[in-house]
């Protein structure tokens, strides 16, 4: 029977290449999902949809932000959560690590197995160093294996063998594919992966609630995954073939696919997740020179818990620092120590989400919030009169303190911040990484979390210190300061309050992004304690074109540029940031 459709209109290129975009988006965020490694790809083809859709990255964000995306972004996020909660486990990556979908194992041709993949374990009913015996094939077919596995293992046959037998479980064919383990030194072994997949146990349970859907259509989208016939599955489940069409088609509404195929892709790569091995965690970075500080803390008057740390002078003159959306609460030890010689007592409060503070409930305005949890901790310690040192965006939290409690800050001296943004322009000028990340903050904020909580994965899955060099290498001045051995144990000993291997403060860091992108432009006009912007000339994020533009905005801002500087300012130019502090510390300055 042939369907009838309505006459449609004739797409346009752009149409095509609007929908062509999407598509492929909607692909690099599965793949963001089960492998976080591949998060610069989507930010390519990110920005390659900004870039058709509109002249200017500010038309684009607003363009992504679509249902259907939005859609798949929370599907993804359940993804990549589950990739997230298996890397918290401990455990030992092998030759097997990366397959996880087809049973696979290790053979050196004898009676025992080497090694074996969870796939396997479940396809085959073997395990690691199980009975070659055991392996679900006959016994003509598995002296076949045995043979092929010994030559290709002893470099005698050709590189790889593929093999076809059948399996006595299942009764189908399956395929095996038999190659070499480069350096297995203690004896010759060969890897065989399968074409067996499996469905994990328990998976029923992630593909509801990724997708929503039925016991029912959860046992149809097993059964078209493992590649069973419409025919077979409603055999096995007592209905006719029209109903398990109808099933199907609910199916692929549900999950926002177009194909059988397409739905398997994207049960394959949730699967992924499902049955990747664990990996042991990475070794922390050296503490250098850098004093333990302990982590102090109260209960605010809302019963929040917020903490803490301190350095310098305990009876010197009260300086505010505060760490940047990356948790930056340690200062290199040098310059720890020359607050102690300097007479100032440094406080650090540790903002909502980050560390142990308590997050700040759903409905209470973030920049409201976070100026009163400062309040808080400046009252129980019965300091006034504080010179505040933000960094980036952090201003906002500094300027509006001194608005609303102008008896706990006198000055405000900034180290490479950020002032609201105006244009489409200003965007543009950014490093791909921070505008990837900011331009979506303001204009597609549903998008982010993901985002966020992808490139956290990403820091966790290649150590901080090669995420820091990825995202701000486009900073010559940065990389140089952050070589500094002093500076880079600051930056990733301080930033653990962000993120450590098990645990990371992503949901903290996309309200501080979503707040630093609102419009804070009257925070700044209603400003009346002296403030001085020490900026960058190298910096990735407020470049001294954008600082130029916005600072004339605010003529009762003082703004200083700091040749071979970028974000890391203070790391790199912290004395003079802290003869600023002493200067506007004296009492004839405020």
């Amino acid at each position: 029977m042939t369907e009838t459709r309505p006459p449609t209109r004739p797409q346009t290129s752009a149409a095509f290449t609007n929908r062509d975009h999407r598509a492929e988006i909607v692909e690099r965020l599965y793949d963001v999902a089960v492998d976080p490694i591949r998060l610069e790809e989507l930010l390519e083809v990110w920005e390659g949809r900004a870039a058709a859709l509109r002249v200017g990255p500010v038309e684009s964000a607003i363009q992504l932000e679509d249902p259907e995306i939005e859609a798949h972004l929370e599907r993804a996020t359940v993804f990549l959560d589950r990739f997230d909660a298996s890397q918290q486990a401990q455990g030992s990556r092998t030759v097997l690590a990366d397959i996880t979908r087809s049973a696979a194992f290790l053979s050196d041709g004898g009676t025992r197995l080497a090694g074996c993949n969870r796939a396997a374990v479940l396809a085959f009913g073997v395990a690691e160093g199980g009975a070659f015996a055991d392996l679900p094939f006959d016994a003509e077919d598995r002296v076949l294996l045995s043979d092929a596995i010994r030559r290709v293992a002893a470099r005698k046959a050709e590189k790889v063998v593929t093999l076809r037998i059948r399996s006595m479980t299942t009764g189908s064919p399956v395929i095996l594919r038999v190659s070499p383990v480069e350096g297995s030194s203690a004896r010759p072994l060969a890897l065989v992966v399968s074409t067996e997949l499996v469905w994990p146990e328990g998976f029923e349970v992630t593909v509801q609630e990724a997708f929503g859907l039925t016991a029912a259509e959860v046992e149809i989208v097993r059964g078209v995954t493992l590649g069973l016939p419409l025919r077979d599955i409603a055999e096995a489940r007592g209905r006719s073939v029209e109903t398990v069409r109808t099933q199907v088609r609910s199916v692929l509404a549900k999950t926002e696919t177009h194909s059988q195929s397409e739905l398997v892709r994207v049960v394959l790569g949730l699967m992924d997740v499902a049955l990747i091995p664990v990996q042991a965690d990475p070794a922390l970075p050296p503490r250098g020179a850098l004093e333990r500080r302990a982590l102090r803390e109260i209960r605010g008057t809302d019963g929040r818990r917020l903490t803490w740390i301190e350095f310098g002078d305990p009876r010197g003159r009260p300086v505010l620092y505060m760490h940047l959306d990356f948790g930056l609460i340690r200062w290199p030890a040098t310059a720890e120590r020359a607050a102690a010689a300097r007479g100032l007592r440094i406080i650090v409060p540790v903002r909502a989400g980050y560390g142990r503070t308590d997050p700040l409930p759903r409905e209470v305005d973030h920049l409201a919030g976070v100026t009163r949890d400062y309040a808080a901790v400046l009252d129980h310690l019965g300091l006034k009169g504080a010179v505040a040192v933000p960094l980036g965006a952090d201003l906002r939290f500094a300027m509006n303190l001194s608005i609303q409690r102008p008896d706990l800050v006198r000055a405000i001296v900034g180290a490479a911040c950020q002032l609201p943004l105006r244009s489409a322009a200003q965007y543009d000028r950014m490093d791909k990484w921070q505008r990837f990340i900011l331009a979506n903050a303001r204009y597609a904020p549903k998008v982010l979390p993901f985002l966020v909580q992808a490139g956290f994965s990403l820091a966790r899955r290649l150590g901080k210190e090669a995420f820091f060099r990825q995202v701000n290498g486009g900073s010559a001045a940065d990389m140089e300061t952050f070589d500094r051995p002093e500076v880079r144990a600051a930056v990733l000993e301080g930033s653990d309050i962000c993120m450590t291997a098990k645990w990371s403060a992503h949901a903290a860091f996309t309200a501080e992004c979503i707040g630093s992108e609102k419009d804070w432009s009257d925070v700044v006009r209603a400003v009346r304690v002296p403030v001085l912007l020490l900026q960058g000339d190298q910096d990735p994020q407020s470049p001294v074109a954008t600082i130029r533009e916005l600072a004339a905005e605010y003529p009762q801002l003082e703004v200083r540029f700091l040749p071979g500087t970028g974000q890391l300012l203070f790391m790199a130019e912290w004395p003079q940031v802290l003869d600023a502090v002493e200067h506007m510390a004296r009492s004839d300055v405020a």
